[in-house]
């Protein structure tokens, strides 16, 4: 299995573990699994625009390098993504080090509203053509 086919199945999984997790009340790991979900999107759609991906795990950082190799309205979206949600997608890569070292309690409104934004993200990233 190439890279990129690997990394969109497992931004799956991410996300169907962080549904599944939700509906358990362990908020803390939906906010992982979301993190984790939308990380391994944005570094497919690199590998699919064949940029490749630098080993950082920020949300922003993967963002805005996506903006800088889009042309166009993807480009226009996804600029207007990282100036829409800088709270939330601070709060996301907050959670790849707060959910598994900080102690660090996140209810069910955080975890809709960081999956409000993921799916938003996602949504654009998806309809982004290379």
């Amino acid at each position: 299995m190439d890279e990129f086919k690997y990394l969109l199945r497992r931004s799956q999984e991410f996300y169907e573990s962080a549904v599944m997790q939700f509906n358990r009340g362990f908020y803390g790991l939906a906010a992982f699994s979301l993190e984790q979900s939308l990380q391994l999107l944005l570094k497919a759609k690199l590998l699919e625009c064949g940029a490749g991906y630098p080993r950082v795990h920020g949300v922003r950082r993967l963002l805005s390098i996506l903006s800088e190799i889009i042309k166009g309205e993807g480009r226009d979206a996804l600029v207007e993504v990282l100036r829409k949600y800088p709270l939330e997608l601070a709060l996301l890569e907050d959670v790849y080090i707060t959910a598994r070292y900080v102690p660090k309690e996140f209810t069910a409104e955080d975890v809709r509203r960081l999956r409000k934004v993921v799916d938003e993200v996602m949504r654009v990233v998806g309809g982004i053509t290379c």
